[in-house]
């Protein structure tokens, strides 16, 4: 039987993947020092301001931290003077802390899973967290000067903290966020996606790309199937967090080969209180007949292992395994035996 990350690597390739692969259990996501000096708050914590200046909140009953747009609170008060306001946070981190994020890193069993460095937010989330959205995206249309100098200046702080990742840390994955849409529609028309985003994600994918970085994920739980042949351009590898509503079994026709599609189980199906075991198994039933094992990971849309819920999360992975012993003929033990024990079941994120 494959391991886990050889299982994904069939998966991607089009090669021949001997089951569905689960989730998360193909790969470790990894921080860096960044996160030691920019704080959010865990989920029913009290507000706090990262490094940026952003105040995020992060209720009990969601999947993740978001950022608060009182007037007060918005960051970039005026776009024309948006320098006034923005100052990245110091990359300058001692040994120590870089020694401490390493030993995470070479712990890793990497005949079993892939080592992502984690990133976020990415650049069009970094210009509404400090901008608020309806703003920014005003701001796209009615100054589009300010706003290509501001997104090159986050571009160029992404840049710095890539060279530190791939020199300090030196991981074979990216795990990179930003959402770029809603259910139904993406937040932006292609053409003002490309005209913003696309070049800088192209440098920022292409820098991992050439220094050592084989696979470049990137999160968007949304739709944005009409952004497909953008991600292509940018460099992404498998597009994480994809809702059904995307249509995935044509973008896995049109596609695949190009880039593979992790998700279309999107947190409303199956997350919510009250869940069960039954409405789960016909969930994953219908996600995994219809879009097949090349090219597509069934896994929660949200950006990382977990659920809202308590044990929505771990449910998944077993009937996701029930569904491989199911179809494939293989034997539970020996799934869990190909995957690191942790990932895929443990969840970092569920509601306690």
């Amino acid at each position: 039987m494959l391991t886990a990350k050889e299982n994904l690597l069939e998966c991607i390739r089009g090669g021949n993947p001997d089951r569905f692969v689960n989730q998360y259990e193909f790969v470790r996501l990894l921080m860096n020092p960044s996160g030691l000096h920019s704080p959010r708050p865990k989920r029913g914590e009290p507000d706090c301001k990262n490094a940026w200046g952003v105040t995020y909140s992060y209720p009990m009953n969601v999947p993740a931290g978001f950022p608060v747009h009182t007037p007060d609170k918005v960051v970039i008060q005026d776009i024309e003077q948006w320098q006034k306001y923005v100052h990245a946070p110091s990359l300058d981190f001692c040994n120590e802390e870089w020694d401490m994020f390493k030993a995470q890193y070479d712990a890793v069993d990497t005949t079993k899973a892939l080592k992502a460095a984690f990133v976020a937010p990415g650049l069009f989330e970094q210009c509404h967290h400090l901008g608020e959205i309806v703003n920014t995206l005003q701001n796209l249309i009615e100054y589009p000067d300010e706003m290509h100098d501001l997104i090159k200046y986050l571009t160029e702080y992404e840049l710095r903290l890539a060279e530190l990742i791939c020199d300090k840390l030196h991981p074979d994955t990216l795990f990179h966020h930003d959402d770029w849409g809603g259910q139904k529609t993406t937040f932006m028309s292609p053409t003002m996606f490309e005209e913003f985003f696309v070049e800088p994600y192209k440098e920022i994918y292409g820098y991992y790309h050439n220094h050592g970085v084989d696979i470049v994920i990137h999160h968007s739980d949304s739709y944005a199937a009409t952004l497909v042949p953008d991600m292509i351009e940018m460099g992404i590898d498998i597009w994480q967090g994809c809702f059904s509503t995307n249509n995935l079994p044509e973008l896995i026709k049109k596609y695949g080969g190009k880039i593979s599609f992790m998700g279309g189980i999107e947190n409303c199906l199956v997350d919510y209180e009250g869940w069960n075991r039954e409405e789960i198994r016909k969930v994953v039933d219908k996600t995994l007949g219809e879009c097949g094992n090349k090219y597509f990971i069934p896994c929660i849309a949200q950006g990382g292992p977990g659920s809202v819920f308590k044990g929505v999360y771990a449910t998944l992975g077993e009937e996701i395994d029930s569904y491989n012993c199911e179809h494939f003929g293989l034997k539970k033990e020996d799934i869990e035996a190909a995957r690191l024990p942790e990932i895929g079941r443990a969840s970092c994120r569920e509601r306690v």
